[in-house]
């Protein structure tokens, strides 16, 4: 069986700051960070030992899970595992690099967001720069506020052309078209992010190949739907999946409607689903306003 697991433990925690983020330097106390590490590291050993199965796993924590020395050795671990086809975190790659020298990057990617006033642009650059030297699967992102364009586009240039540059709408704010055409020229995929996607009856592959998973193992469709579909560790859930509807009216955030299957992202980031990587990222580009065409028809 193929599966994706989008993990998110109670790890809460973040040493950045940014207004728009309600985790901003947010502290766990010893005895959170400890519960989050013994719930990683039970997922972690399940996910070793699912070799029946075929996985990818995702961790998309709320707070910054490499600063933690629990997350660079579990994606470690995990990379080296044969049955394990992708191992990604989200990340503000505020940590060091080194730790990625015992990974095996066939299989590691990041998925890194920059946020500015929150670390010096040189620095984060330089941290791109050397995963790019490494050879680390990366993408690169910053949410589209408008005091970020000017850096957003900086960071385009200073980039390897390879390294895919994606925008996030901002929550809450409206983009009038020339705005969102600024945006666009950085990321002709900014549209799919621009409008909320219309999801209520639609075919979503979230709760047949794809699962989220907290820290106690409890099995969801999706991060955004809290109906419960069993437990991972005791092997409940796998009765309940199969194929089945969307029940939200809309799905606003880019790690659910990429996989609703009325657009074609899969095919968009065909083997790189988890860690945000389009399939031929210069394709891509000169995909855009056919890409925002296919935006149109599915809202």
């Amino acid at each position: 069986m193929d599966l994706t697991l989008l993990y998110r433990g109670p790890l809460a925690s973040c040493d950045y700051d940014c207004p728009y983020c309600p985790f901003a330097k947010r502290r766990d106390s010893r005895e959170q960070l400890h519960t989050d590490r013994r719930c990683l590291e039970r997922f972690a050993g399940w996910a070793a030992a699912r070799t029946d199965d075929r996985l990818s796993v995702l961790f998309t924590p709320w707070g910054e899970g490499l600063v933690r020395s629990w997350y660079r050795r579990t994606l470690v671990e995990l990379s080296h595992r044969a049955h394990i086809r992708r191992v990604a975190i989200q990340t503000n790659l505020s940590c060091r690099t080194d730790w990625l020298a015992d990974a095996d990057l066939d299989t590691l990617a990041l998925w890194c967001t920059y946020h500015p006033g929150q670390t010096p642009y040189d620095r984060f650059l330089a941290k791109c720069q050397d995963l790019a030297r490494r050879g680390v699967r990366f993408s690169v992102g910053v949410v589209g506020l408008p005091e970020h364009l000017e850096q957003a586009r900086r960071l385009r240039a200073d980039l390897p052309e390879q390294v895919y540059l994606w925008v996030n709408a901002a929550e809450g704010h409206t983009y009038d078209d020339a705005e969102a055409g600024h945006w666009t020229a950085l990321d002709p995929l900014f549209p799919y992010s621009r409008h909320p996607h219309a999801s209520a009856g639609l075919p979503c592959r979230t709760g047949e190949s794809v699962l989220s998973v907290d820290g106690d193992g409890t099995v969801r469709r999706c991060h955004f739907v809290r109906t419960e579909l069993g437990n991972l560790y005791d092997g409940s859930y796998r009765t309940a999946l199969r194929p089945r509807p969307c029940p939200l009216a809309v799905c606003d955030c880019h790690i659910g409607y990429v996989h609703l299957e009325t657009l074609p992202l899969y095919d968009v980031f065909a083997g790189g689903v988890l860690e945000r990587i389009p399939a031929l990222t210069t394709v891509a580009r000169q995909l855009g306003p056919l890409l925002d065409a296919s935006v149109e028809r599915n809202d």
